[in-house]
């Protein structure tokens, strides 16, 4: 058995537009929400992580622990 559809008398209707606001863009209903954005400053922070590896990249292998003990040494607040 099917459910009739709660909204069949409205879902073919004209889309509205007002008679006293002008039609706004895309661009401008996006600039409404950009203070909610959920990642803000997330461009910067990669940014700043890059430039970080760049100075000091993590070696691989058994260097590893070696490296780590001397970066908390040089950098406690890092971790």
């Amino acid at each position: 058995m099917s459910e009739k559809d709660p909204y069949a008398d409205i879902r073919l209707l004209p889309h509205h537009q007002s008679d006293t606001r002008p039609h706004m863009s895309l661009y401008d209903r996006a600039a409404q929400f950009a203070p909610f954005a959920a990642l803000t400053g997330y461009e910067e922070m990669v940014s700043e992580t890059a430039e970080e590896n760049d100075r000091d990249p993590e070696p691989a292998g058994d260097d590893e622990l070696e490296w780590y003990l001397e970066s908390l040494k040089n950098d406690p607040d890092h971790i």
